[in-house]
């Protein structure tokens, strides 16, 4: 059973930073997609960042020069780093995982971290 284990988040000043962090059980997620997503009141969930298991990048209009999104396999994790925070960045966000061994598909996600941006 693949879990993932979300670290970070809290309250910020608008134009300050915070780092997510997000810990997936096991040791298979060096063959797998992570991402992060986020969900604010009121609004559909949303792609934020995005990064193969061969490390290519991508992210949101909204996010791109202020946000970076980065992995670790040898410690099984994918952090989100986040810059010049704005209100707008306030939301739920959640850890994302995918990917395929064999022929059996892996899509899991994490509990959700609150990230408040104060104006």
């Amino acid at each position: 059973q693949v879990q993932l284990v979300e670290s970070g988040g809290g309250l910020v000043q608008s134009g300050g930073s915070q780092r997510l962090s997000c810990k997936v059980s096991g040791s298979i997620f060096r063959w797998f997609a992570g991402g992060w997503y986020r969900q604010a009141p009121g609004k559909q969930r949303e792609l934020v960042a995005t990064i193969t298991s061969g490390g290519n990048t991508n992210y949101a209009d909204s996010v791109k020069g202020r946000f970076t999104i980065s992995r670790d396999n040898s410690e099984n994790t994918v952090t989100l780093q986040m810059n010049s925070l704005k209100p707008e960045d306030t939301a739920v966000y959640y850890c994302h995982a995918d990917g395929y061994i064999g022929t059996s598909r892996y899509d899991h996600w994490g509990q959700g971290s609150q990230v408040t941006v104060s104006s």
